[in-house]
């Protein structure tokens, strides 16, 4: 089997997108964190699946609520974004933020280049993850630039 790191150091080297996945907790406070496992999975049924490590507190919640939002993050603000929502506190994550809920209660951030609003179908085992496929019940987009992030760091894509 090979090292966690070497394994980390291989896959840095395959650009994703980012995205911002969001549910909310009991009280229906938002929350949220930064992931780069997210992708489509089915068109017909329209199917988008993350991947969340099981110790995230939101990992909890959207087992618990039963539903997720993902956000696609947008060059400039949507970095700004990625980090506040990858390393801060639950607290900070949404203050001066807008998002507004969806269909499904998902909150969908106002700076999002994209957005795709799911009801959990299943959730699957992925090691110290667990694989969230959700049905998309709402989405839309807007003009713009995605953020990609690269060998660690944020970029963006230049067609």
């Amino acid at each position: 089997m090979i090292d966690p790191s070497e394994f980390r150091r291989v896959m840095g080297h395959f650009a994703t997108g980012v995205a911002v996945v969001t549910s909310c907790r009991s009280d229906g406070t938002p929350a949220g964190l930064t992931v780069s496992a997210a992708s489509a999975l089915s068109l017909q049924p329209t199917l988008m699946m993350v991947a969340l490590d099981r110790k995230s507190q939101t990992h909890a919640w959207i087992e618990q609520s039963g539903y997720f939002g993902v956000n696609i993050m947008e060059e400039g603000r949507g970095e700004t974004l990625a980090r506040r929502f990858a390393t801060g506190g639950p607290e900070e994550k949404f203050r001066g933020v807008a998002w507004h809920p969806q269909t499904t209660g998902a909150p969908v951030l106002d700076d999002a280049l994209a957005w795709l609003d799911c009801r959990v179908q299943a959730a699957l085992p992925g090691g110290d993850h667990t694989i969230f496929v959700g049905e998309v019940v709402a989405a839309d987009t807007r003009e713009g630039t995605p953020l990609v992030y690269y060998r660690g760091g944020f970029g963006r894509f230049v067609p």
